[in-house]
């Protein structure tokens, strides 16, 4: 990792450097925040047209077509980040808090605006935990990366299996692990963010679109926490 300051020669040199990447990070949440504000103002939004609503539930072409257009902005912007335009970056990034803010307004009118409103608060406050964690921590979560991925990959599998046996206890094994495994992943992704500062040694453009894919990793953590802790203590509407 690159998160180490003892190379500095001078207290003043390390301050600088602390400094800039305090500056980086805060950038970075910035567009966090502001991917989760418009998904929440989509959803919120897509939830009060009924007729749009229905037509989503109810034709998998719309749905799925905008899963698809998810996973394709995701893939784009992680694969090419290092050869596109700031901006560009930026508008794939607040294309996608759009798209999944139209997928999640189902949730709205699924779970009573008390459950939403308490999983959010939960999830904000296990989230800022792991980011702190992530950020003193000097341990190297470098290391756990590959247990975190396979963890990840598992939980789809075991996601996709369930969908054909429609098991509650499997649904609350998977709700179990995923808690687990966004955790371990928003602590990795925060400790990541003084890597992608220090990786790109001063090149700005670089770093500037390394950042919007931090931003995404970090959304991607809050949005999926919330999901999950939504799944295992969120009421229903009647």
């Amino acid at each position: 990792m690159y998160d180490d300051y003892r190379n500095y020669r001078t207290y003043e040199e390390e301050y600088a450097s602390v400094r800039g990447m305090n500056a980086f990070i805060s950038k970075v949440f910035g567009w966090m925040f502001i991917g989760l504000l418009l998904t929440a103002g989509v959803s919120y939004f897509v939830s009060t047209n009924v007729n749009f609503v229905i037509a989503l539930v109810t034709n998998n072409f719309l749905f799925f077509g905008l899963l698809i257009g998810e996973l394709v902005l995701v893939s784009v912007l992680s694969a090419r980040v290092t050869r596109m335009r700031y901006g560009t970056a930026i508008a794939l990034f607040l294309g996608y808090a759009v798209l999944n803010g139209v997928t999640l307004s189902i949730l709205l009118l699924a779970y009573t605006g008390s459950s939403i409103v308490t999983a959010f608060s939960i999830t904000a406050v296990t989230f800022g935990i792991m980011c702190v964690y992530g950020y003193i921590t000097k341990a190297d979560l470098t290391q756990f990366r590959t247990i975190l991925m396979m963890g990840l990959i598992g939980i789809l599998v075991l996601s996709l299996v369930n969908i054909f046996l429609g098991s509650s206890r499997m649904e609350w094994i998977i709700s179990i692990l995923s808690l687990v495994i966004f955790l371990g992943l928003t602590a990795y992704d925060m400790q990541k963010l003084k890597a992608y500062y220090f990786g790109t040694e001063g090149n700005m453009a670089f770093r500037d679109n390394l950042g919007i894919v931090g931003a995404l990793a970090l959304y991607l953590d809050f949005i999926n926490l919330f999901l999950t802790v939504l799944r295992l203590f969120g009421r229903r509407r009647d």
